[in-house]
């Protein structure tokens, strides 16, 4: 493999640093330039992270060979753009088998294994009560458990890495019972079965784990739409009847919180009010623990466009 002088990964990058190594391109944006020339947006990553960098000239060979889930060696210098890293590119070339450098190696995975974050969810789902809502969320899961312990939570912004939906999910069930306990008056099956389905149509509106973007259906319909439509189906399927089925449809339906952030409908329930709080929190939570991870203390992390632009203080003594 190329040196580095940021060993541990491009998340770790600083302004100033120079680069030499292997990079995925996760995603190849094609752009015309003031001059009027050609030129790529590129989303680079490795196992720690990603960073942006822009190629400059390029030529139609260069746009057929610079696309998605393309391997590629990188030299180039690190720099500050409006608040945010990029990398100013020296040289780029594909990679090659002589180079013997896995796709798999470039792409972050969430910190804990599939397996444990699986047995996690499969035991929130045993702790389900209702019989009804937990055969719902159990044929469900297990519909798509493939899909569902590699995919990503987005294509970025958060959890936007390989099993970034069961880790967000996993996260999302342990806050909803600490919250439980606090508010014994909340109906711990409806959180629970409402966390684990709420973003499970992701599994469809994405590509998947490697070069994510949204798929034709996720365009055109959105993982909301899709998964209270599987919810609805599945109870056709198990000859569900009840309430249940409608409350579960209410809370994936309602769980972006208002219109204008996706949702057709806002929170009706106690159970989907909290779970619209709980995802937020921890899609927020994950944005600045990533962001912070790469700064010293005394110091501002990059700007989180998500957060309003802002950037937040790693504090010296704590």
């Amino acid at each position: 493999m190329a040196l580095s002088l940021t060993m541990k990964g491009i998340f770790y990058a600083k302004v100033g640093d120079k680069i030499e190594r292997y990079m995925l391109i996760r995603q190849s944006v094609r752009g015309i330039a003031s001059n009027g020339k050609a030129f790529l947006t590129l989303r680079l990553s490795d196992d720690t992270g990603e960073i942006e960098a822009k190629l400059w000239g390029v030529s139609q060979e260069d746009e057929s060979k610079y696309v998605g889930k393309t391997v590629v060696l990188v030299q180039g210098e690190v720099f500050d753009y409006r608040g945010r890293l990029q990398l100013k590119i020296a040289s780029i070339r594909p990679a090659n088998e002589s180079d013997q450098v896995n796709l798999e190696d470039l792409v972050q995975s969430a910190p804990l294994q599939k397996r444990d974050m699986q047995e996690t969810i499969n035991q929130y789902i045993f702790d389900i009560q209702n019989a009804n809502v937990q055969r719902l969320t159990r044929h469900l899961v297990k519909k798509y458990q493939e899909e569902f312990m590699e995919a990503p939570a987005a294509t970025r912004n958060h959890h936007e890495f390989m099993s970034g939906l069961a880790y967000h999910v996993v996260s999302m069930l342990h806050l909803a019972k600490s919250i439980a306990n606090l508010y014994p008056s909340l109906n711990t099956d409806l959180l629970y079965a409402g966390i684990i389905l709420h973003d499970l149509g992701k599994v469809r509106e994405l590509s998947g784990p490697i070069d994510t973007e949204y798929t034709i259906e996720g365009k055109l319909i959105g993982h909301i739409s899709i998964i209270a439509s599987e919810i609805h189906q599945a109870a056709n399927e198990l000859g569900i009847e009840g309430e249940e089925v409608m409350l579960l449809e209410h809370i994936v339906l309602s769980h972006h919180g208002k219109g204008e952030w996706g949702s057709p409908k806002p929170p009706l329930l106690r159970e989907a009010e909290i779970i619209h709080y709980i995802d937020n929190l921890d899609a927020k939570m994950n944005m600045m623990d990533r962001a912070l991870q790469k700064v010293e203390p005394g110091t501002f992390s990059e700007r989180i466009m998500p957060l309003e632009n802002r950037t937040f203080y790693r504090p010296k003594s704590m």
